[in-house]
């Protein structure tokens, strides 16, 4: 099986070290290979344009790990491409044409935008505690930021963090349809080498079939903050909490919590999970080698997957929500992170759990 990786920055690396375990763990033949601007020091065989690598390398699986402002550009020279697309999130910027760049994608024989929370064992359990029990949304909530402050990598703001708050809501809690926007409130700055008027930060309501949701992400939130929380009814109007945690104290380090009161106030906890993966060499990639896994099994051995791929269709929708955010957010004048003449970037060999 050939895998390309169009990016072989920190997302490109990522994937890099998600396939080479596959291989190593499995003893599935993989060959990898990649397009980037520069040739890196890696062993990986290197091609210079897109266009090569599809004619001479001719792989099963295409990785989008460029970033975000460079995804349109890549999904239009995939046109015409058969395999599968791997695409890290979000599938492009609000400024780009989700129309032409659908069509690219035409002929592709599957496709998957890297929503790695949902492939995170608390959210599996807490998608299944819901269907079993026939619980009804209430409400839902989230807090999901980290500190992108000086990073060294552009990015479209902070539509690529909320994205995955956005997509899980409507994972756990499928059945009524798309979430819909209802307002935004947000706050932009120069924190990214993007612009002096990025994005960084949203307060959001909207609303989930009956529900609303409500919900803050930001990309200058100083310290990584991850959680869910939900509000549940149950056949016998019984009222049901739940709340999943991600990425805490460490990447991949998920837990959920689900429980209700009784009448005097005293909880009953039904349900607690938390996972702590600790395999050598996944360091911040277990959620992620779980996607590149049945990516790989449903090319190679026409495998289904254990759980449907955030395709192509899902990838539109949230965009449509992302760029529906960023076009009516309302925002206070710019704040500035640059004061002094040159700009402090984060080192590119930085610690993996600060640049995640």
């Amino acid at each position: 099986m050939k895998i390309l990786i169009i990016g072989l920055g920190y997302a490109g690396n990522r994937y890099r070290r998600a396939f080479e375990h596959i291989a190593t763990s499995t003893g599935m033949p993989l060959s990898l290979a990649y397009v980037d601007r520069r040739k890196r020091p890696t062993e990986l065989s290197y091609f210079d344009s897109v266009d090569r690598a599809l004619e001479e390398f001719a792989p099963g699986i295409v990785v989008i790990s460029v970033n975000d402002h460079s995804h349109a550009a890549v999904l239009k020279q995939l046109a015409g491409y058969r395999g599968f697309v791997i695409c890290e999130k979000p599938l492009v910027t609000p400024q780009d044409d989700l129309a032409e760049l659908s069509a690219a994608l035409a002929h592709v024989s599957g496709f998957a935008l890297d929503l790695v929370e949902r492939y995170s064992d608390a959210t599996r359990q807490l998608r299944e505690w819901v269907e079993r029990h026939d619980w009804q949304l209430v409400r839902a909530n989230f807090h999901w930021g980290k500190d992108r402050i000086n990073d060294y990598r552009p990015t479209c703001g902070v539509t690529s963090e909320v994205i995955h708050a956005l997509d899980l809501v409507g994972w756990i809690y499928p059945r009524a349809g798309q979430l819909r926007l209802q307002g935004v409130l947000g706050v932009r700055s120069d924190f990214s080498i993007s612009g002096e008027a990025v994005l960084d930060t949203v307060h959001l309501t909207a609303s989930l079939g009956d529900a609303p949701v409500t919900g803050y992400s930001s990309f200058v939130n100083i310290v990584r903050q991850r959680t869910v929380d939900f509000s549940f009814v149950d056949p016998d109007a019984r009222l049901i909490n739940a709340r999943l945690v991600f990425d805490t104290p460490r990447w991949d380090h998920d837990q959920l919590r689900i429980w209700t009161r009784g009448a005097d106030g005293t909880e009953e906890l039904l349900h607690e999970f938390a996972t702590t993966p600790d395999t050598p060499g996944l360091d911040t990639l277990h959620k992620l080698s779980r996607l590149c896994l049945q990516v790989v099994r449903a090319v190679a051995l026409k495998e289904p997957p254990r759980q449907a791929f955030a395709g192509l269709d899902t990838a539109v929708a949230l965009q449509r929500l992302l760029n529906e955010l960023d076009t009516h957010a309302q925002t206070p004048a710019p704040a500035r992170y640059v004061h002094g003449e040159t700009r402090v970037l984060l080192a590119e060999d930085s610690d993996l759990e600060s640049l995640g």
